[in-house]
């Protein structure tokens, strides 16, 4: 075997350590929100037999090169993946099942939108499968609602929050915080009432402003004001920690709180560094095959997606080998996002060399980081300057 090929192959089955997923991305949304970066389509109509099969036919295909495996999440991301139909749901996970199996307690995730509309087909996704719901609520204030582009009202929030909670025994939502006009004392009250209305799972997410969103063009001209500056936003992000570990949704990682043993396992996926199957427009993969572990990507716009898998058998528009370094080093900036931390000796493992240690022991002195029984975590005051750690440990 040669050098190059010594430097691409992991430790046998590293993925394992991290499981097995699959990620569908459903591209459509009835309309673009301001801030989202995501790969996503406003389109008139959606032939949805058409879709059904091109996304059955690309699982069919990667289950020929990753056999021998049984899926433990799936998870259908956007976009807008409610507003698939059952039936195309139903498709998709025949395929995924025809194609690894299923552990016997998968968990099977789809994101939703809280109109009308679509809460109406919650009891066809069940039926399907689905058996965890993620809904993008985003905030419990109409008039934020309303500035984010969000095409609900609170009050359709509840109502299909609540037919969730009827339909599925694991339902999660998200919220936006540092939002325009947004005070502390406000961000406060409204993450109490999410806390009250919560199963087992929250994503809060601090509004960041992307290029190529229509915020983003906003703030560039100098449009987007009365955002919190960054010690308002860091002070609300620690505040956000200190109230859902109060209320007993500790957070598991930088923006997700769950209950004991109620952690997105497909998210899980990521940040533990295991192996995923992305199909759709624009999806990226991580699979670890005989020759190495490979970075994947699907065409981005739908239409050319769909006619490559129609015409060539296969939408992958990149399949990239990834070094030992780079494995390593995305193992260190996915699993430091997590309090659990990461695994010094799958690292040293990954990056054929220790961390530095003379990193750990500054960060260590400066109380941003500890240890504990072989694995490296950031610490409460650690957390929210991550980045800065990261780069800390990556040089």
């Amino acid at each position: 075997m040669s050098a190059v090929s010594d430097n691409l192959i992991p430790p046998a089955e590293d993925w394992r350590a991290g499981g097995f997923g699959l990620y569908v991305h459903w591209p459509f949304c009835a309309a673009k929100c301001p801030y989202c970066d995501f790969n996503s389509h406003v389109v008139a109509s959606i032939d949805q037999r058409q879709w059904a099969d091109a996304l059955a036919s690309e699982i069919t295909r990667m289950a020929e090169e990753l056999p021998g495996r049984n899926l433990g999440s799936i998870f259908f991301g956007g976009g807008t993946p409610s507003l698939m139909t059952p039936d195309t749901v139903d498709t998709v996970l025949r395929a995924a099942r025809r194609a690894w199996g299923f552990t016997n307690d998968i968990e099977i995730s789809l994101e939703a939108n809280p109109t009308s509309v679509e809460k109406t087909r919650f009891t066809g996704f069940a039926e399907a499968g689905v058996n965890r719901l993620s809904m993008g609520i985003q905030a419990l204030n109409d008039d934020d609602l309303r500035r984010l582009g969000r095409m609900h009202s609170v009050a359709d929030a509840r109502a299909a929050f609540d037919v969730a909670r009827s339909v599925f025994n694991r339902v999660s939502f998200d919220l936006i915080y540092a939002r325009q006009q947004q005070t502390r004392d406000a961000w406060r009250k409204e993450l109490r009432e999410a806390l009250s209305m919560a199963v087992d799972h929250l994503s809060l997410y601090q509004l960041t402003i992307e290029p190529g969103t229509a915020f983003g063009a906003r703030a560039a001209a100098g449009k987007l004001r009365d955002l919190p500056d960054d010690d308002m936003a860091a002070d609300m992000y620690l505040e956000t920690q200190d109230i859902c570990g109060a209320a007993g949704m500790a957070g598991y990682e930088t923006s997700n709180h769950a209950r004991p043993d109620a952690e997105s396992r497909h998210n899980l996926v990521y940040w533990r560094q295991g192996d995923w199957a992305a199909v759709g427009p624009g999806a990226h993969g991580r699979i670890t095959l005989p020759s190495g572990r490979y970075a994947t990507e699907a065409h981005m716009a739908p239409t050319d997606w769909l006619n490559a898998v129609r015409q060539r058998g296969t939408a992958e528009s990149l399949r990239e080998a990834l070094p030992l370094n780079e494995q390593a080093t995305e193992y260190l900036l996915m699993s430091m996002r997590l309090s659990e931390g990461m695994d010094e000796a799958r690292y040293t493992s990954l990056a054929q060399k220790p961390l530095n240690e003379n990193a750990i022991e500054r960060l260590f002195d400066l109380g941003m980081v500890e240890r504990d029984q072989g694995r490296l975590r950031t610490t409460k005051n650690g957390r929210p300057v991550l980045n800065a750690i990261l780069r800390e440990l990556a040089d």
